[in-house]
């Protein structure tokens, strides 16, 4: 049925792009290997949860080493995921309580709030521990390689676009529905097993904010099935530290190759430096980039540009692109003129020839 809706998406997965960028992921949707989560979910850790943070954080390491083994002798064949026996404790298990842990002087996003959402305390995102649900269903309007894809849309965001699409969302209009691990991993086999979902998608507002409650969702999960981590990509070295061995395929958010535009469009410091950054260590951990630009209208120049020519010189056509030609003005993009129009023909036509004279094929 979903087929019918989308002829593009049963035919994606031979796309010579796809195949270059998102092969891992490719056979994880098609349960030829496991996602990353379940493998870590295999990785055995002792720990009592009374060590310093400091000593998490180097088992973790350790840890983490052990997980990239045990992942290329899964993949290879050498060993057979059925024949191994879950751990009394996990390296998720790890990643959960250092989770925790960071809730109480947050630093899941590169603001650095440092407040403690455990015990109540707001920070950009807006949000203190408890972690709302705005709705999650098949989404069909995903990039055909994700379709269908089960789509979480958490709320809450630690940016501030002017023009965000889903501002009741982010600028939680909407209260959403309060949600444990349990709850979401129940949902996330039901639509794997019943309904034939492709992978998770964590989406927002963004996910980064609700990261503890979504490895609680990955700790209490048993079924296989990609998890695509559908973000802004402005998570701290910690908070990506964490992800490692918990995502398959980073759809990050390339917005602005300004620090400038960042600033006064989406209320961000530091902007391309984190970005970038995030996308180098999603690569160094050996997760898949399927990497969106939205092109905004009078911005070809200071922000589609120098974002093409980033991932043609770091990243090339191992990551695919999507090059977006979505933008409306929503939210507040009326207070700003430069923005206050859809993105013209030409515009989109002048981004993808840049992106061609750069080498870069692997375009969605």
């Amino acid at each position: 049925m979903y087929w019918l809706l989308r002829p593009d998406a049963a035919r994606a997965f031979e796309d010579r792009g796809v195949k270059h960028a998102l092969r891992r992921y490719v056979s994880v949707a098609t349960n030829e290997r496991q996602a990353n989560f379940r493998i870590a979910q295999l990785v055995p850790v002792s720990f009592s949860g009374e060590e310093s943070s400091e000593e998490l954080w180097r088992l973790h390491a350790e840890k983490l080493r052990e997980f990239g083994k045990l992942r290329e002798e899964l993949d290879s064949g050498e060993r057979s995921f059925d024949e191994l026996e879950k751990p009394e404790k996990s390296l998720l298990h790890l990643k959960r309580t250092l989770a925790w842990r960071m809730l109480e002087s947050c630093e899941f996003c590169e603001r650095r709030c440092r407040r403690n959402r455990r015990r109540g305390e707001i920070g950009f995102c807006g949000l203190a521990a408890e972690v709302r649900l705005s709705s999650e269903f098949l989404h069909m309007g995903e990039e055909a390689c994700l379709v269908p894809s089960h789509t979480f849309f958490f709320i809450g965001c630690n940016f501030y676009c002017v023009y965000c699409q889903n501002w009741t969302i982010s600028r939680q209009v909407e209260k959403g529905l309060p949600v444990t691990g349990e709850y979401l991993a129940e949902l996330a086999r039901k639509r794997r097993l019943g309904e034939g979902s492709r992978n998770i998608n964590l989406v927002g507002g963004d996910p980064t904010p609700s990261l503890h409650v979504i490895l609680d969702m990955l700790l209490s999960l048993d079924v296989n099935v990609p998890v695509v981590w559908n973000s802004n990509m402005y998570m701290s070295t910690e908070a990506m530290a964490l992800l490692h061995g918990a995502v398959d395929v980073y759809l990050g958010d390339f917005k602005y190759g300004s620090d400038e535009c960042a600033r006064r469009l989406s209320k961000v410091p530091r902007y391309f430096e984190v970005v970038s950054r995030n996308f180098l260590l999603a690569r160094e951990q050996g997760a898949e980039l399927l990497i969106r630009h939205l092109v905004l209208p009078n911005h070809v120049e200071c922000c589609t540009r120098r974002v093409l020519e980033w991932i043609a010189e770091h990243l090339g056509n191992r990551a695919r692109v999507n090059i977006m030609g979505q933008f409306r003005p929503e939210f507040e993009a009326y207070r700003h003129a430069e923005i206050s129009r859809r993105v013209s023909s030409e515009e989109m036509r002048r981004a993808l020839e840049i992106a061609r004279e750069l080498g870069l094929w692997n375009l969605d």
